[in-house]
């Protein structure tokens, strides 16, 4: 998991988690050219990669994005934030958090953002400690760092 300097920010409209919350969690780790997916079901409360969805083009990232919460139901959505090591803003954080905006307003979930410092070096790390090497390793990746941002997510939920 990463180290998070940061808690995590839920939007305004999100609902408070009890630990009666049901249903699934996607998360995102938001690129330019692809968006890992990960997936977890609060009752059991562990992070499964999920798909990479490899497009630069609106439309077909969030026709995409609807299919996948067309078919997982998700109570809430997760973006991770990326974050220079020092803590400091990172440009694409900037799109980050612009695409959680998007996110909340076209499906109108609660999004929560997460410091996802580190989050592909520690899915690079695991994945190769699995021994999945080459292309598939690049391929696992995306999705890979956003399993890791929500296992963040989760633990910080499991602290409150």
């Amino acid at each position: 998991m990463s180290n998070a300097a940061s808690p995590p920010k839920d939007t305004p409209h999100a609902p408070p988690l009890t630990p009666h919350t049901r249903g699934s969690v996607l998360a995102f780790d938001f690129g330019e050219k692809r968006i890992g997916v990960a997936v977890a079901d609060f009752a059991v409360g562990i992070a499964h990669p999920l798909q990479t969805i490899a497009a630069e083009d609106n439309a077909t990232r969030f026709a995409a994005i609807a299919a996948l919460i067309a078919e997982w139901k998700p109570a809430r959505l997760i973006v991770g934030e990326p974050r220079h090591a020092d803590g400091s803003p990172h440009e694409i954080g900037r799109l980050a958090r612009r695409f959680a905006q998007r996110l909340e307003g076209r499906f109108n979930l609660p999004v929560a953002l997460v410091d996802e410092t580190l989050s592909s070096h520690e899915a690079q790390n695991r994945l190769q400690s699995q021994g999945v090497k080459g292309g598939k390793l690049k391929s696992a990746l995306d999705a890979g760092a956003a399993a890791e941002i929500l296992a963040t997510w989760l633990t910080e939920q499991q602290k409150k």
